[in-house]
């Protein structure tokens, strides 16, 4: 996608404020790793989303530096609670600044420490509307397992990066990369589960999305 046509998408689609411009020009001062934050137009996606399904509890495994649970916690409104999972203390604490900023500190909760064993001691009963997973994709299964049994019935989980760059089409070519490998299990995993109902969206790097039905 050409620089300018991204640049209509936004315009014509809600593109970030002033936040979360703010909070994209201090992640991409980090360096390499930036490239982990999501597109805007994701963003803007998933907060549409959380809206139109009326979602008031999210849980969010994997962090960064906080975009992605802002735009979720945008979406679930006034009365709406995330809960974010990461290991990173330093760009979580990039996160909850710019949370605080935005005026969504008191909607989103932070439990640093491995996302598998947070999750394995949440309580088992169907609790959340939505689920965002983008975290350690080797992990990816384990989280896709964890978050569905706490997801109520008709509630939604969206898998990023389920495109990969584009190498998900030919996973032979790069038998070293695990994460790639990890990423095509899952999405040839979820895509004949029958517990869910698939749909693929091609925004940023990815996005699939999983009905509980």
């Amino acid at each position: 996608m050409s620089p300018d046509l991204h640049t209509y998408i936004l315009n014509h689609g809600g593109g970030p404020d002033q936040v979360q411009q703010a909070l994209m020009a201090a992640t991409q001062a980090l360096g390499p790793v930036a490239r982990m934050q999501i597109a805007p137009e994701q963003g803007v996606f998933m907060e549409w989303l959380a809206q139109v399904m009326g979602a008031r509890r999210a849980i969010e495994v994997g962090t960064f530096t906080g975009y992605s649970a802002l735009c979720l916690a945008r979406g679930l409104g006034p009365q709406g609670r995330l809960l974010c999972l990461d290991v990173n203390e330093q760009w979580t604490r990039m996160a909850q600044t710019y949370w605080r900023k935005a005026g969504l500190a008191d909607r989103i909760t932070l439990r640093l420490g491995p996302a598998a064993a947070t999750l394995a001691a949440l309580p088992q009963e169907p609790g959340f509307d939505l689920g965002f997973i983008d975290a350690d994709k080797e992990n990816g299964r384990l989280y896709y397992e964890e978050v569905l049994a706490r997801l109520r019935p008709g509630g939604v989980i969206i898998l990023d990066n389920a495109l990969w760059g584009g190498k998900v089409v030919e996973p032979h070519r790069h038998p070293e990369d695990a994460s790639l490998q990890a990423i095509c299990a899952l999405n040839d995993g979820v895509v004949t589960d029958a517990r869910v109902q698939p749909a693929f969206l091609p925004l940023g790097d990815g996005l699939l999305l999983l009905r509980k039905r």
